[in-house]
């Protein structure tokens, strides 16, 4: 059985997934793992492949959810993405790095998409 904290991060990311299916974008894989991390959504939005990281946070008054995304977690996420993109055989397409933050997701979420939130950052 989940945890209320798993229940709230799965919650959190569906929502996210519907926000940006009505943002036009076509969500390719969910949860995509490998030896090196996880990204939380992949998507396409036009000819641009996206990984979308999401950041989510119960109670406002907190610090934001975009501010939680360090250094090293955009490395960690560069690394899988440039290995998702090798082994998907993308490597002459372009692509970016998005974040979405969900506060408080009960039944009327506080949703933001941040474009190109952050640039590919080398291990």
């Amino acid at each position: 059985m989940p945890s209320e904290r798993q229940a709230f991060g799965k919650k959190s990311e569906a929502a996210a997934m519907d926000f940006l299916r009505r943002h036009g974008y076509a969500i390719i894989e969910c949860n995509y793992r490998n030896t090196l991390g996880e990204i939380d959504i992949i998507a396409r939005d036009r000819d641009v492949i996206v990984f979308v990281e999401v950041k989510a946070k119960k109670r406002k008054g907190s610090i934001h959810p975009k501010y939680s995304i360090t250094l090293k977690k955009q490395k960690k996420l560069s690394a899988v993405a440039l290995c998702y993109l090798k082994a998907k055989r993308h490597t002459r397409s372009s692509a970016r790095f998005d974040v979405v933050t969900v506060l408080s997701a009960q039944d009327n979420p506080e949703i933001e998409l941040i474009r190109n939130a952050f640039e590919l950052a080398y291990p």
